[in-house]
């Protein structure tokens, strides 16, 4: 996308909200040109479009690598995971490299989450646990104390959610590893896949 910077555009770009004398001496001088009057008005409303053309532009870009990024992280935990599956299958639980010291496989583990389902709203409401609806944050702090527990303990359904956070391997990278080493490591890797 080809954008036009008028000088007018630069000043915008460039002004402070607690310095704006340089930008409205330059306005001044647009104005007081002897240019006319639709060439002013020009100048100054295509510098407006301009900047917000920049805005839009750079919005657009910000969606597109905030995408990247989500599509790039579900990528690299997808590869970690289906690495460490591989690697397991041949029995292998640690490699060690040169310029990364080692990859290893973290167990799978299981992740505790605490669940809270509200049984009973309207007696919550009737207790005070409210705002506009059931204020879940109050009744679990409620329940922490025992006169709370006693109250509430009915209207309430607490229970534990197991979550399997499947292996994964872990990169782990040498202190002093150096750019050029890796470089050489790759070029030897490829040459000989070549061969």
């Amino acid at each position: 996308m080809k954008m036009t910077n008028y000088r007018l555009l630069t000043e915008m770009e460039n002004i402070n909200p607690n310095k704006q004398d340089w930008y409205k001496d330059y306005v001044r001088q647009v104005l007081e040109s002897n240019k006319s009057y639709y060439v002013k008005t020009d100048y100054l409303g295509l510098s407006v479009q301009e900047l917000q053309n920049k805005i839009d532009y750079l919005s657009e870009d910000i969606k597109e690598m905030t995408a990247l990024k989500k599509s790039l992280t579900s990528a690299k935990v997808t590869a970690l995971e289906a690495t460490a599956t591989v690697l397991a299958e041949y029995g292998i639980d640690r490699l060690d490299g040169t310029a990364i010291s080692s990859i290893t496989i973290t167990p799978q583990k299981t992740k505790i989450k605490e669940s809270f389902k509200v049984i009973d709203e309207e007696a919550l409401i009737k207790l005070g646990f409210y705002t506009v609806i059931v204020d879940e944050e109050a009744v679990k702090d409620a329940m922490t104390t025992v006169e709370g527990m006693n109250e509430i303990d009915k209207f309430v359904k607490v229970g534990i959610v197991n979550e399997k956070v499947p292996a994964r391997i872990k990169v782990n990278a040498r202190r002093s590893s150096q750019n050029n080493q890796v470089t050489e490591l790759l070029s030897l890797v490829d040459s000989q896949e070549a061969a």
